[in-house]
């Protein structure tokens, strides 16, 4: 777990998991200082966000490596060298390989009720639709610690919402968004605040 509240946010796309934890931040509700931006995307709408914040921020392209081993050495050096205590993914879409010091310090939010509608190819309006392909009547968010597997790591918290039968892709993934907004922070300052501990697969957070 970490002892600071120094935050890195990955990205790839748009960014406005990014832009909700800055709102947070400017409103004195995070308990963490965001410190890095990584982008895997030169072109991610988010490093706009970064750089209206001032926050600095990098681009590490995941097709300047021959391999996910040589792209993972080169966003944790990043890391490393900005001294960042939890690495938190926002809308990040590529396979990482979790170095042994990073291991339970990188967690990332996903649109589903893992272990459904979760895995390689699902992200975006796919998992929503899906969801509403196969008739789930609920849905909802995941934030979990990430590890060598897309969406595999232990689940830290989950939320849900109801799958209205009139829903589309983009009003279920509307009002799951919603619950991202909050559910993400707030997992972030408890990690922070030292309220988050982990035994093998099994996440506990304490209530204060």
């Amino acid at each position: 777990m970490p002892d600071g509240n120094k935050i890195a946010v990955l990205i790839s796309g748009s960014g406005t998991t990014l832009k909700n934890l800055i709102h947070w931040r400017t409103e004195q509700k995070l308990s963490a200082d965001i410190e890095l931006v990584i982008s895997n995307n030169v072109a991610a709408g988010g490093l706009v966000f970064a750089s209206e914040a001032n926050i600095p921020h990098l681009v590490v392209s995941h097709k300047d490596f021959k391999d996910v081993a040589e792209f993972s050495d080169a966003i944790f050096s990043a890391i490393e060298t900005a001294n960042i205590d939890l690495v938190v993914m926002g809308g990040f879409l590529r396979r990482l390989t979790i170095p042994p010091a990073y291991e339970n310090r990188v967690i990332n939010i996903h649109p589903s009720l893992i272990p459904a509608f979760c895995g390689q190819g699902f992200y975006g309006q796919k998992v929503h639709q899906a969801v509403i392909d196969y008739g789930c009547k609920i849905s909802g968010c995941s934030v979990h610690y990430v590890d060598d597997q897309y969406d595999h790591g232990p689940i830290i918290a989950q939320e849900t919402v109801p799958v209205e039968i009139a829903d589309t892709a983009k009003t279920l993934a509307k009002r799951i968004f919603a619950k991202e907004c909050q559910l993400y922070p707030d997992v972030i300052n408890k990690i922070i605040e030292g309220d988050v501990m982990i035994k093998d697969r099994c996440v506990e957070i304490s209530q204060r």
